[in-house]
């Protein structure tokens, strides 16, 4: 089994890329070898990076680097479920991955995007930029739904079509297929 953070990236008031994660986070949970931890970048509530010394060094000062330094550490494999801001990564995310570095190393991550007529792909190709970065290991295998909104019901749930489902469908075989190999590479580096 295979730890699987799903982070909700939007931290905005009125957000709806909740929907697709819990969209994501429930097809997950079908899959018997993912053990799914979902994190919400908002209730996580990460300042803007404040730690003094570099985060290659892991000598964290503050309880809320500690924190989010173990969720990631724990995890095996991440998805990002992203919109897109000014045609590039929400600060919330950069943020997030700029507070570790270790933490992040040689794990798979797949990406959900969302927005309008690009369906987020700026937002990946800048997310994947920064997790390549990071020594992660993003899989090309993505989800992008453009003009999302019209995929959530006046409850607030999203429901895919099959283009997305197929989307997804590939992304988690893709994530599937680096997380043995990558783990296996983890363990054998560990002191």
């Amino acid at each position: 089994m295979f730890k699987l953070m799903i982070i909700t990236v939007s931290t905005r008031d009125g957000r709806k890329g909740v929907s697709l994660a819990d969209w994501i986070v429930a097809t997950a949970r079908r899959d018997t070898d993912w053990e799914v931890v979902p994190v919400d970048l908002k209730a996580l509530a990460l300042p803007m990076l404040d730690e003094p010394e570099h985060p290659r060094l892991r000598h964290y000062h503050y309880d809320h680097t500690r924190r989010w330094s173990a969720l990631v550490e724990a995890a095996d494999v991440f998805i990002a479920v992203t919109p897109e801001y000014n045609f590039s990564a929400p600060p919330s995310l950069v943020n997030a991955f700029d507070y570790l570095f270790q933490e992040w190393a040689y794990k798979p991550i797949g990406f959900v995007t969302y927005g309008g007529v690009s369906g987020g792909t700026r937002s990946l190709l800048g997310a994947r930029q920064m997790a390549s970065a990071l020594k992660m290991v993003p899989v090309l295998e993505s989800v992008n739904v453009p003009f999302f909104t019209q995929f959530i019901d006046a409850e607030g749930k999203f429901t895919p079509n099959p283009a997305t489902e197929k989307g997804a469908a590939g992304m988690f075989a893709e994530l599937k297929k680096w997380a043995g190999p990558l783990r296996a590479m983890r363990q054998a580096a560990a002191p």
